[in-house]
C-alpha cells in the first residue's frame, strides 16, 4: 500500500538520511502514527530511535516537560504547549529534531471554543530554532489524524530543505 503518509515518511527519511540527522516524536492526537510510519519506513533506527504518546495533560508534563502553567492558560492546543512538547521530546531522546503535535481531531472541539480539526504542530530544530505551526483540517477524526501526519512530516522535509 502507498499512501500519502508512507510517500512523506519516505522522503522526510532519504532528507534525514542525506543529512545525517535523527528525529523523535511527540504525539498526543495522532496517538503515535507518525511514529508508526516512520518504523515501516526502510532504515529507520538511521533517523529514529523513539517516539512519545503523551495524550493527557499530565503525560505532556511528567514525560515531556511541558509547564503547568502552559497547559493551564494557553492549553494543550497551543502554540506554546508544542513549542514545549518538541523541545522536551528532543532533548529527552536525544535526537537532533522534535516534531509535536495537538489538536482536536474531533468529533468535538476544544472547551475553549477551539473548532474540531484544529491541529497545532512544533518542530524543534538542529540549529536550536523551535517552530509551531497550526492547521485547520476537516472530515471525520480518524481523517483528520491521518491528513496532520502527514502534513507533520511533510513540512519538516520542506523545513530541512530551506532552513539550513
Amino acid at each position: 500500500m502507498d499512501t500519502a503518509l508512507q510517500r512523506a515518511a519516505k522522503t522526510l527519511a532519504e532528507s534525514l538520511t542525506a543529512h545525517d540527522l535523527t528525529v523523535t516524536t511527540a504525539e498526543s492526537c495522532t496517538g503515535g502514527l507518525v511514529t508508526k510510519t516512520l518504523c515501516a519506513t526502510e532504515s529507520t533506527a538511521d533517523f529514529h530511535s523513539c517516539g512519545f504518546v503523551t495524550y493527557s495533560n499530565y503525560a505532556k508534563t511528567r514525560l515531556l516537560g511541558v509547564k503547568p502553567e502552559t497547559l493551564e492558560r494557553y492549553t494543550a492546543v497551543s502554540a506554546q504547549t508544542v513549542e514545549e512538547m518538541a523541545r522536551g521530546a528532543k532533548e529527552r531522546a536525544g535526537q537532533d529534531i522534535g516534531l509535536s503535535i495537538s489538536g482536536y481531531a474531533g468529533p468535538d472541539g476544544g472547551e475553549d471554543g477551539t473548532p474540531a480539526g484544529t491541529v497545532w504542530f512544533g518542530w524543534a530544530l538542529p540549529d536550536g530554532d523551535i517552530i509551531a505551526r497550526k492547521k485547520q483540517f476537516s472530515g471525520e477524526n480518524t481523517q483528520v489524524i491521518e491528513d496532520a501526519a502527514t502534513w507533520a512530516l511533510t513540512e519538516l522535509t520542506r523545513l530541512l530543505e530551506t532552513h539550513r
